[in-house]
């Protein structure tokens, strides 16, 4: 299997832990009408150019509206679409892209000074609130409106596993691997901004790598938002394999730059 195709059966198989997928002949539909406001949850996945665009644009739109969503277009392979992106931004759509780094493990563990005011855990029951409260925290992650329900859909999940980092025993942190198969990916990686800048992710993934030795992990893989996050990962032995161009078509509301604040 090419990397790309790994790539992609990973991403599905995260996005169909907490949402619904509709193959459909130009692309997929994916939606969760219990989370409306999550993008990942509910949005039409596209890879190449449709035959019809107009029909497609037509049937995602009376889609979501039919849920109370609100219609979005993630696009990949833009370099086929051109016209199909002329044609969203004729019909209404706001647009913006982005370029993903894809980035691998190296299967090495970092080493780290210790730090005895850190101390890292798995989230349970026990310390649930405390992860959640760090996850609400984090406006990149979209606030408590979008990460309360999805906390706790993952949680009930057995391919997550879930860390909360603590600073003098102040919760700060979280992080979570996502396994599927002998793959796993990071997720939903973040500190809370009083705490940014102590170098506590490194920590962090440090833990992620170790649990991914335990599990017997053939590849962990990890989509940094940013390049500045790109370099984090990079200094934590992860390796930029290729980067993606990806767009984000969206009839309403806010974009995905302006909520991550890119």
């Amino acid at each position: 299997m090419d990397v790309i195709k790994e790539i992609e059966e990973l991403n599905f198989a995260l996005l169909q832990s907490f949402t619904n997928k509709q193959d459909k002949p130009w692309g997929a539909l994916f939606s969760n009408k219990t989370q409306p406001d999550y993008y990942d949850a509910n949005h039409a996945h596209l890879s190449k150019q449709p035959a019809h665009p107009e029909k497609v644009i037509t049937e995602v739109i009376k889609f979501y509206e039919g849920l109370h969503i609100i219609p979005r277009f993630y696009l990949y392979n833009l370099e086929n679409m051109p016209a199909f992106i002329a044609k969203l931004k004729e019909e209404g759509f706001h647009y913006e892209d982005f370029l993903q780094p894809i980035q691998l493990w190296n299967n090495e563990v970092i080493k780290l000074p210790l730090q005895k005011d850190v101390t890292i855990e798995k989230v349970t029951r026990k310390n649930y609130d405390e992860a959640l409260w760090v996850e609400c925290h984090i406006k990149e992650f979209g606030g408590k409106s979008v990460r309360e329900k999805a906390f706790e859909s993952e949680f009930n999940d057995n391919r997550y596993t879930h860390f909360l980092l603590k600073y003098n025993g102040r919760p700060c942190s979280t992080a979570c691997l996502f396994v599927h198969g002998n793959q796993g990916r990071i997720e939903s990686v973040a500190t809370v901004e009083e705490f940014r800048g102590k170098g506590l992710i490194g920590l962090l993934l440090q833990q992620i790598q170790r649990e991914a030795q335990t599990l017997q992990l053939e590849k962990l893989w990890v989509h940094p938002i940013s390049e500045r996050v790109e370099k984090v990962y990079s200094r934590n032995g992860f390796t930029t394999v290729l980067t993606l161009k990806t767009g984000h078509a969206y009839l309403r509301g806010k974009g995905i730059k302006e909520i991550q604040d890119r």
